[in-house]
């Protein structure tokens, strides 16, 4: 499984790491994500999803409903 976030599709970004003499050498920096079971009100069940930080807080927010519509997500198969 990809290093990807499935509701919000963040996934890693190019950088660079600088050394003390500021030499550069390409690096990634990686997502901060939770493999997370998540209360579903809709389908009445638990869904277990590997989300980004970000998105577990916009979830407290907007509901997971609303969310994985806006995603294109069908809740169903998971």
């Amino acid at each position: 499984m990809s290093r990807k976030c499935q509701l919000t599709g963040k996934k890693a970004n190019n950088g660079y790491a600088v050394s003390h003499s500021h030499r550069r050498t390409k690096r990634l920096q990686h997502v901060n994500l939770q493999d997370k079971r998540v209360w579903w009100a809709e389908g009445n069940r638990w869904v277990r999803l590997r989300l980004s930080t970000k998105a577990i807080k916009t979830i407290e927010r907007k509901g997971l409903g609303l969310m994985a519509k806006e995603a294109g997500l069908d809740l169903n198969k998971f």
